[in-house]
This record gives C-alpha cells, structure tokens and sequence, in this order.
C-alpha cells in the first residue's frame, strides 16, 4: 500500500495510506489517549476522548477512526483538544459509581489512569448516579452496569472476536446499558464464561467471579485435607501480578507460596495433563483405526465446549469424551490418591488455580462430579485470585526461595507443561501417539509446525508412514470458520485443537491484565508462550507416556488406557444447548 505525507504536531511523516490518524501518532512517539479503541476490533469512536484538531476538517475528529490523507496536518494538544477531551472525560464520570477503593480494578482501571493524566481532581458535572446492578448469576463473571462506561469493547470482543453475542447494546440515550438479550442475567444466556470481556473492560463493570473466600474458609478447616493443583499457565504469568520480568514462570516460588498459604499438598495439574495425553492419545488411536467419528476435536476447553455445545450440537460425537487435565486429576485425588494415602475422600477439599475463568463453570458441570464424594474439583481460583490470596497473607513473593510440587502427584513431563500454549495440546499428543502407533522410541519430539503463532494453523504429520492432516485453532471466532467447514465437508482434518481464548490458556480470562502492556506494543502472548516452551525443552522428560506417576497410576488403579474404569472416572459426555439467538 502506497504512503502519504502528513505532519503531527508539527513533525513531517511518511505513513502507510489506511492508518488511522491514533496509529500513525503512535508511530511518531505521540500519545493520545483513549477509552473505547481495541485495534482492528472496537474502532467506533464512542467514548470522544481521542479527539484531535484535523486542518480543514468541521470540528475536532476521532483519532481511532479518522482515516490519514495526503497532506494531513493534525494537532493532539491545543487548548481546544484538551477542554474538549477534559469536559468529555468529566461527564464521564458524572454519573459513575466511583467507590473507586473496593473496586476490582482499582490501580488499574483506565478511567482512573485517564482522569490522572487529563488533571481531573473534582467533579464539575452532577449527573444522576446510576445504582448498583450487580449481576452475580454466573459462575465465573460478575456484572456491574453502575461501573460501565459503555465503551463497548466488551460488546466487540463478544460478539466480533468470539462470535458468542452473549452481550449488546440495549435501550436508548441515559438509558442505555450493556446486558444479555431479554436483560437475562448473564448466567441465563450463551455465554461461554471466557473471560474475554474482562479483560477488555476498561473499569470494574466485569469481574471475576471471587472463590477465594470458600478457600481460605477451607483452610481453616482443621477437618478437610485441602489439596491445590496449578495449571501450566498460571506459573508463565503469577509473577507479572509482582512486578516481575514479563515471560518469566515462577514455578518455584509459586509452589513455596501455596505451601504457605497453608494448603496440605500443593499438586500440578501438568500431572492430569500427561494423563490427557494418555486418554485422548488412546482415543485418537482409535478413531484412527476405525475411521468413526473424525476429526477428533480435543475438549479441554471449557469454553470451547460450551460453545460447541450451543452452536455445534451434530459435532458433540467428535470432541473427545476425555475430561480436561483439572477435572481428571480432581477425580484422581479423590480415588487413588485418597486411597493409597488412608484418606476419606469426603474430608478432601481439592483446589484449582486456573488460568480460565470458564473452569469455574466447568467444576460446577454435573458431569465432573465423576465420585461418592461430590464434585472432581471443589473450587477454582484463577491466577488473579491467587496473587491476591498471597498479598492478603503478606507473602512476599519476590523473595520466596523455591519449591517442589508433592509427591506422589507432582511428576510432569514437558509435554503437559506446553497444554498452555495454542498448540501444546496437539503437540503433546503428538509425541505419544507417533510411538505407540510405530512401537518404538523417536528422536522427533518437538512438532513445530503445530505451534500457533496465529489464530489457525494446518499442517500434515507423518505418522508410521502415513500422512494425516491436523489444525490448530484458538479464539471461537476462528473455530466458528473451522467447524463450518468440518460441517460442510470442505475439509479432510483428523484431529483438531481447540482454544476458546485467542492465544491460548496462556491469555485465559483469568490472568493478569495485559492491556496496558499491549499498548505500549508488548507481545504478551509470545512471552507467556515461550516461557512455558522454554520449561519443556529443560525437563528431563519431555513425552507423557515417560511419566513414571501415570505408569504406576495405570498397574495399580486404572488397567489400562481407555479401560471401563478409566472411562467412569476420566470420560464425560456433552449437552446440546439452545442455539445463539
């Protein structure tokens, strides 16, 4: 695309022809502030506080959505920007719920930021305050339309990233809002439990659903056995909640503070992961050899599955019947574990730490309530929540030395340490199906052409000599496409990887905020990614069928891969649900 010329505040540039005036200042160091942008997904100029002086044109413009043209002349700070952009801002926050101190995004919300930065220090405007309206229905996302700004970027993200729409625009002038169709609470409509939205909220209109309570009441239960496992990608982005280097897993550190938030025994997840691997590997096998139900679809996101379970009902025979990790190893600790340790299953209270705020959802299916003691999973907490739990004890996590997860449940292979990469998933099995099927040990182990740096990705493995052809995909958006085609035939893929999150577990809704540092031009989602690769190449182990644990998981308790016992505790099975509307 050709360039043109334009000049911004005074500086002469050469810009692609296409930007918008927001990005082409962005290129030349000049920052404008904004409310409502998401790039290339919320670019509606809704909330008027990126608003510039445009030579010629009839008043001031939207930076975000004000297209560059030849010999553009824009001006981002004259007094008549600042009042404008100033005044917007007041009536902003006129009528907004500003008990900014038990807020969710206190320190952290744009709103606050942006009214630090445009020297807003009293309230010009008394508008009518808008009440509290909590909405509290669903397992893992608490609304609060009193904190809204109607931005919009959650509406985007929804319904353009997505394509779920569990959310929109109702009503008109003061009494618009953001809400389900019909004003259903939020728990009532089809909405996947992503988190997403979240993460796009600029304030504290959307939250995480909080569990921490029902934990810390647990542990202090001298009469429960309270156990904890931690998903891959919780320990590539724990530290980013202090301060610490972007990119970097605190693995360690992150145990010695579970241990000393008081849990009994502090468990990895990546366990449950490698046996996945074992189950559905087994599962892929034989699909394979008997040509039923293919594509196989992988089902260890909680998201996925309920929008497939929505939108995809005639694919439900597809998605492997294998539980996630979390949900499998829950199961695991309430059977084997409590068994070989003399323990009532009923006195163990087992925790999550989940970088998915749709595990909250999951844990509460009552399809994983898989044992005689009640659910495989009592509780989920995200990695937000436990950042929290470890500031309120005044764990000084920076400081910790390192730990060890406990044995007899803490050994994992490298290839359950990547499940929370795009990818990972369909590269672990990989590993362990290409040796099963050709009986042997192989010196291929890392499958590179199924890491996903994008939103979908195909590629052709060869496997004992036959060729099969497999997809990678994250983001519900792109898996609408994908299973469209599946649908229609279009396509001749024989195993699948879904991710509801674009990226990956690693951008679950249930970590930290990356915003900010994605408008500074950070790449979060590679950062977080290569941590985890970089774990995996280190580990002495790195294919899950050379789990020592799960070996002696299978002799003692399980028989055998995909027995009938592995079935009634390791294997669920999918409700179709009413279509989007």
């Amino acid at each position: 695309m050709a360039n043109v010329n334009i000049t911004i505040d005074g500086v002469k540039m050469s810009v692609e022809a296409g930007m918008t005036v927001l990005e082409a200042a962005k290129t030349a160091g000049i920052d404008i502030p904004t409310l409502c942008y998401l790039k290339g997904i919320n670019q509606i100029g809704a909330c008027r506080i990126c608003l510039v002086e445009v030579e010629g044109a009839r008043g001031l413009q939207p930076a975000c959505s004000y297209p560059v043209s030849e010999g553009m002349v824009v001006r981002t700070n004259t007094k008549t920007v600042r009042d404008a952009r100033k005044a917007t801002l007041e009536l902003i926050l006129s009528n907004h719920n500003k008990n900014c101190l038990t807020c969710s995004k206190n320190t952290a919300c744009e709103l606050q930021e942006l009214a630090k930065k445009l020297n807003v220090e009293e309230n010009i405007y008394q508008g009518e305050k808008r009440e509290p309206d909590i909405d509290e229905v669903s397992t893992s996302i608490v609304r609060d339309n009193s904190k809204c700004i109607l931005c919009r970027k959650c509406v985007a993200v929804c319904k353009n990233v997505q394509t779920v729409g569990a959310i929109d625009v109702a009503y008109r002038g003061i009494n618009s809002k953001i809400t389900p169709a019909f004003d259903k609470p939020l728990g009532e409509s089809n909405c996947i439990n992503c988190g997403q939205c979240i993460e796009a909220c600029p304030v504290g209109a959307l939250s995480i659903k909080k569990n921490t309570d029902e934990v810390w009441e647990a542990l202090n239960n001298p009469e429960m056995h309270v156990v904890v496992q931690t998903a891959p990608a919780v320990r590539a982005a724990l530290g980013e909640e202090f301060g610490m280097e972007l990119g970097k897993a605190t693995t360690g550190k992150m145990v010695t503070a579970l241990k000393r938030l008081g849990f009994d025994k502090v468990f990895d997840t990546d366990t449950g992961a490698d046996l996945t691997i074992m189950e559905e590997g087994t599962e892929f096998i034989k699909r394979l050899q008997s040509g039923k139900n293919l594509p196989l679809i992988t089902s260890c996101s909680p998201g996925w599955v309920k929008f497939a379970e929505h939108n995809f009902p005639e694919l439900l025979d597809n998605l492997s019947s294998a539980k996630s990790p979390m949900s499998m190893f829950g199961a695991i600790i309430k059977t084997y574990y409590a068994e070989k340790n003399g323990i009532d299953p009923k006195k163990i209270y087992s925790v999550a730490v989940m970088p998915c705020t749709a595990k909250k959802y999951e844990c509460k299916r009552e399809e994983m309530s898989s044992t005689s003691a009640g659910p495989d999973v009592d509780a989920v907490i995200t990695t937000v929540e436990l950042a929290n739990m470890i500031k309120e004890a005044g764990i000084k996590y920076t400081n910790l030395p390192d730990g060890q997860f406990d044995d007899p449940m803490g050994e994992a292979t490298g290839a359950a340490v990547i499940f929370g990469a795009s990818g990972g998933v369909m590269e672990a099995a990989l590993r362990t199906v290409a040796e099963i099927v050709e009986n042997k040990s192989l010196d291929k182990i890392d499958y590179t052409e199924v890491r996903a740096t994008e939103g979908v990705k195909e590629a052709e493995i060869e496997i004992a000599g036959s060729k099969i052809k497999v997809a990678v995909v994250s983001g519900l958006g792109n898996a609408r496409k994908l299973m469209d085609k599946v649908k229609a035939g279009e396509c001749d893929y024989k195993f699948i990887e879904v991710m509801a999150c674009p990226g990956g577990c690693a951008m679950g809704g249930g970590q930290p905020r990356r915003s900010d540092k994605e408008r500074e031009g950070i790449d979060v989602r590679a950062l977080r990614t290569k941590a985890l690769y970089d774990e995996d190449a280190g580990l002495p182990k790195r294919k899950s069928h050379e789990n020592e644990v799960i070996k002696k998981l299978y002799d003692e308790f399980l028989g055998e891969a995909g027995s009938h016992k592995a079935h009634e505790l390791l294997h669920t099975k999918y409700v179709k649900r009413e279509k989007n509307i």
